[in-house]
């Protein structure tokens, strides 16, 4: 299946000066390819693609907050609350890629409005989910909304805005974007302090019934023309059943050990993933292309990911719960604990892109991993009674100025490495691994720490589970660092920019700013 990127011969839209084609008197909106950046239409089109990836972005930090608060609700087993965050990743991943190829065919502006409202229903299920068990279903829902309207929401705006203000327009998505993923920990943590933490999930509703209107009102519909042949369906199934096992494998076994449920499950994913591969490689138009990995640096790319990710995602998952169950911080307090980090990705980052074109990503790659884990050793320095400004914060500084040195540089060694006609889909891949190593890192972490069954709830087990967490986290970035250091490349993506009618200045390489998964870096266009 052809994705718009991937036909070099398309069209150029037609020339436009300052404002985009008024609406028509029944109020349609502009067509797509003709919204001019500082005009009304695409102020509506910047609003509403904002909105919708904000809920999913938000997804990503305020749960986190909340977890020891539903847990202590549902008096949940850590195996739960691993539930609770894995449901929302498995779906996610799995069918992320699959998301942008629906948007292709029917339509990016149905897909993106039928992931918003599969989202908001799934975020109602939550919020009145009277069990856990409910609660780890409703999250799943909520993970293939999350996987409709996530990287609809960037393809609209590529596909909607004139060339000439995409790049504007693609980095005040990530910028505002970017902000919801820093309000997120603070929102989280004041809605479960003083509401409950089915608030997290209610706040969702008015967002979600808003961007649903608002898209079908003020987003011109796109779609690929060439986009034909089946689509991978049975891959997705594979993929989400091959997750769904060895995850359910690694989280049930720490209490389960070797029972008959646990092995089949496992077994059977193992399986699962072993045909998706198969499926991927003899598929028409499959849905992750296998021979993408046949560039050595686009392979060598998404293994750092996946490695480092991995060590993100178990961190991620631990921290805000041990400052509130070890530490006796409040929920806001929790949350707002991670900010620093935040925004540094959001001060820096572009910077070590720009470093990273010109010096070569392999430094950046090297250091950055290293100063992550040097990060975490800080934090497992962090015990009860310390402050927050002589303990908790330099561990998170030194953590947050790691993370910028990784994120941009491994999206545009992705980028580089792959043709500029299958960008999208490159981004769509790198951005599925890192899912797939939070997922793992969830699933695997808490029985390496000895966190297992009500123990995460203990403050003096949860301290030191969190430095034995912290500590293996810190050793996985490290080891990403050293294979960076052997695998990347210098000289890839330190190539000038190939000759066109937009200003360098003005084409720089936007990308999300969701902490919990690798950037969805925007399409190339050929124009």
């Amino acid at each position: 299946m052809r994705r718009w990127y991937e036909n070099p011969d398309r069209p150029m839209a037609p020339a436009m000066t300052t404002e985009a084609l008024p609406a028509d008197p029944k109020g349609r909106p502009a067509a797509a390819g003709e919204v001019a950046f500082e005009s009304k239409a695409g102020r509506w089109v910047l609003a509403v693609t904002v909105m919708g990836s904000g809920m999913a972005f938000l997804d990503g930090t305020v749960v986190n907050v909340a977890l020891a608060h539903i847990g202590r609700d549902f008096k949940a087993s850590t195996s739960t609350l691993q539930w609770i965050l894995n449901g929302y990743l498995l779906t996610l991943a799995a069918l992320i890629l699959l998301g942008g190829s629906l948007g292709d065919r029917y339509g990016r502006r149905r897909v993106f409005v039928s992931g918003v409202g599969l989202f908001t229903f799934a975020s109602l299920l939550c919020a009145v989910a009277p069990s856990a068990g409910l609660l780890i279903a409703a999250r799943l829902v909520q993970g293939v909304g999350g996987a409709l309207l996530t990287p609809g929401s960037l393809s609209i705006i590529d596909a909607s805005f004139r060339p000439a203000d995409r790049a504007r327009a693609i980095g005040a998505w990530s910028g505002l974007g970017g902000v919801a993923t820093a309000l997120g920990p603070l929102l989280g943590g004041y809605l479960v302090l003083d509401v409950s933490w089915r608030a997290i999930f209610v706040i969702n509703l008015p967002i979600g019934l808003f961007v649903a209107f608002a898209a079908t009102k003020h987003i011109p519909e796109s779609r690929d023309p060439r986009a034909t042949g089946r689509l991978d369906i049975e891959g997705a199934v594979l993929a989400a059943l091959g997750l769904a096992g060895t995850t359910y494998a690694l989280i049930e076994g720490a209490g389960n050990g070797g029972s008959a449920p646990v092995l089949v499950c496992g077994i059977g994913g193992l399986v699962a993933l072993a045909a998706f591969l198969v499926r991927e490689r003899q598929a028409e138009n499959p849905m992750m292309p296998l021979q993408m990995f046949r560039s050595r640096q686009f392979s060598a790319a998404n293994l750092v990911t996946f490695v480092v990710y991995g060590a993100l995602g178990g961190v991620f998952f631990l921290l805000v719960s041990f400052l509130q169950i070890a530490l006796g911080y409040s929920a806001v307090a929790a949350g707002a604990s991670s900010l620093p980090i935040t925004l540094l990705m959001l001060l820096f980052s572009a910077r070590s892109g720009a470093l990273a074109q010109r010096i070569g990503p392999r430094i950046p790659l090297t250091l950055g991993p290293i100063v992550i884990a040097a990060g975490l050793l800080l934090m497992t320095r962090i015990n009860p009674g310390d402050s927050y400004v002589s303990s908790v914060l330099p561990a998170v500084v030194v953590f947050g100025l790691g993370l910028t040195l990784v994120v941009a540089p491994v999206t545009a060694v992705v980028l580089s490495a792959a043709d500029s006609r299958n960008s999208g889909i490159a981004s769509g891949i790198n951005n599925a691994v890192s899912r797939v190593a939070g997922l793992l890192a969830v699933a695997v972490l808490p029985l390496i720490a000895g966190l297992t069954g009500h123990k995460f709830f203990n403050p003096s087990d949860m301290t030191h589970g969190f430095h034995v967490a912290a500590l293996t986290c810190a050793g996985l970035a490290a080891f990403g660092g050293l294979l960076a250091c052997v695998t990347i490349s210098s000289e890839i993506g330190t190539d000038e920019p190939a000759v066109s009618d937009t200003p360098p200045s003005e084409a720089p390489r936007h990308f999300s700013c969701d902490i919990a998964g690798a950037p969805l870096a925007a399409p190339q266009p050929r124009d």
